[in-house]
């Protein structure tokens, strides 16, 4: 047995040996973007930190290699199985042995000073949870925009206004590990979009969130990314999800949070009732708009152009609306 001396020198040495942050990276097939991802991590002017690299085994290109020449502050990963995205995730938190975790995909990069800037906001303040920042929203073209040119961040206790709306980029994040293992869970694995909007909607809950004023995270923008393929369809679903969970963590939870579930409830039937509208069944699209019509002229307007033809308005909107990241 250990006395109690050479106990607490043995803690001590292995805490010394141990990065606070351990950022977390999952992997399939991400050769094309994955050097200037990883350069991004080592380019940190805070330096205390190593990378969980977590390839899928479904993954076939040379991200393996790529990620292997990067030396020891990258502990490579490989599963066993094929997992969706969260499961993945979940799997490469365990593996963390830092006191906060950061999320970074492979295709996104981070500014030099991202860590340097938000670590001392956990350290200042135990009670924090996870902090975030601004984000560049940028595309293959050259093109940016930052996330909150035009909207106010939240900070402090949060989960209201995060109900409202999902507001946090996951680049931008480090999270308390405490926040993480709060949770009955980490990560929703029947998720394919939205488990970290789920995640901090649930540690937003419990603890406080804090913000940094200025873009430390780059977010690629592009056609091939599963946001832009499968977006509208998913959300259908997760937001359901989403609430089941909420319904778990919070007591009384949309009793409480009326308005709040109320504008989920909304923004998951807007979407059907545009791919009611897209498949061509109008009159079941204006069903479902009609119990929002009251809510605002927006839906309003979008209840009378369902009567026309999907492709002529739709399209031409969605483009036009998109015209700043995903210009051809």
């Amino acid at each position: 047995m250990m006395s109690a001396s050479t106990d607490n020198l043995f803690k001590e040495t292995y805490e010394s040996t141990v990065p606070a942050v351990s950022v977390i990276m999952n992997c399939l097939n991400c050769e094309r973007y994955l050097r200037e991802a990883i350069d991004s991590v080592f380019a940190q002017t805070y330096e205390d930190w190593e990378i969980i690299f977590w390839e899928d085994n479904a993954s076939k290109d040379d991200s393996e290699n790529i990620a292997r020449s990067y030396g020891d502050k990258l502990r490579y990963f490989r599963s066993d199985v094929s997992l969706p995205l969260y499961g993945s995730r979940n799997l490469a938190v365990q593996q963390v042995r830092g006191k906060y975790i950061a999320i970074l995909d492979c295709d996104d990069v981070w500014l030099p000073t991202k860590l340097e800037e938000q670590i001392p906001l956990l350290e200042q303040d135990e009670d924090v949870g996870l902090v975030y920042s601004d984000c560049c929203l940028f595309n293959e073209k050259g093109r940016e925009k930052r996330s909150f040119k035009f909207k106010k961040p939240h900070r402090g206790n949060i989960f209201s206004e995060l109900l409202m709306e999902n507001f946090i980029n996951t680049q931008t994040v480090v999270i308390r590990r405490k926040a993480f293992e709060s949770l009955n869970t980490f990560f929703d694995g029947r998720l394919i979009m939205a488990g970290d909007y789920d995640a901090y909607l649930r540690i937003s809950y419990r603890w406080k969130v804090d913000y940094v004023d200025k873009p430390l995270a780059r977010y690629r923008v592009h056609r091939k990314s599963k946001s832009w393929k499968d977006g509208r369809e998913l959300i259908t679903v997760e937001l359901d999800l989403i609430i089941e969970n909420l319904n778990k963590t919070v007591s009384g939870f949309e009793e409480k949070y009326f308005e709040e579930v109320r504008l989920l409830n909304r923004r998951r039937d807007i979407q059907l009732s545009l791919l009611d509208w897209e498949n061509g069944d109008k009159k079941k699209a204006r069903k479902r708009i009609y119990t929002y019509i009251h809510d605002s002229i927006s839906y309003q307007i979008l209840y009378l152009l369902t009567y026309l033809s999907y492709q002529y308005i739709y399209y031409p909107c969605y483009k036009l609306y998109t015209k700043d990241l995903m210009a051809d």
